[in-house]
């Protein structure tokens, strides 16, 4: 999936906020406490998979654009190329 630049700066973010959650889960781990380590890293797998995945009522008009555009710019099939 190709991303955009603000697609970067988002994924930027959440991972600014995953990874902490993750390193925490991690220390809970090595420490033996392996419910609250689990969790933590399920939150922050979560966190990410959210911000991958969950469509929002901002993305909508983004994806219907690119429908439009697909089925209205189409890219010329080899036969229709003329050389």
């Amino acid at each position: 999936m190709s991303r955009g630049i603000i697609g970067l700066v988002q994924l930027a973010a959440t991972l600014v906020l995953a990874i902490p959650v993750a390193l925490l889960g991690l220390q809970f781990l090595t420490r033996g406490e392996l419910l609250a380590g689990a969790a933590f890293l399920a939150i922050a797998a979560g966190m990410v998979l959210v911000e991958e995945y969950l469509v929002t009522p901002r993305d909508v008009p983004g994806m219907v654009a690119e429908r439009v555009v697909g089925r209205v710019a189409k890219r010329p099939e080899e036969s229709d190329r003329e050389t």
